[in-house]
């Protein structure tokens, strides 16, 4: 499993627009084959910051989404809206506990 958490910042005044543009995205997202979780986070204390946090079942699915028609909908326009570079990292899980 690949995670994927891309942190992006936003003008104020477009922060609505993006959680809209997410929800009418998401599904299709979720939908996208290999995607199997998807969080949109606000980081706590500082207005305009997001994460995404999404599950991949293995790199190549990431990869296609990444170079997808989907991505570059979605993409294009968040990015319009940023206020600094996005950051993302991929990581492997090595180890994992759950409840």
């Amino acid at each position: 499993m690949f995670i994927r958490i891309v942190k992006m910042s936003f003008h104020q005044d477009k922060v609505q627009e993006f959680i809209e543009d997410f929800k009418n995205s998401r599904d299709q997202i979720m939908d996208f084959d290999g995607c199997e979780l998807l969080d949109l986070l606000e980081v706590k204390g500082k207005p305009g910051v997001y994460m995404t946090y999404s599950y991949w079942k293995d790199e190549e699915s990431l990869n296609k989404y990444r170079h997808s028609d989907l991505f570059k909908s979605v993409w294009i326009p968040t990015k319009d809206k940023f206020n600094a570079k996005a950051e993302a990292w991929t990581m492997e899980r090595v180890l994992g506990v759950h409840k």
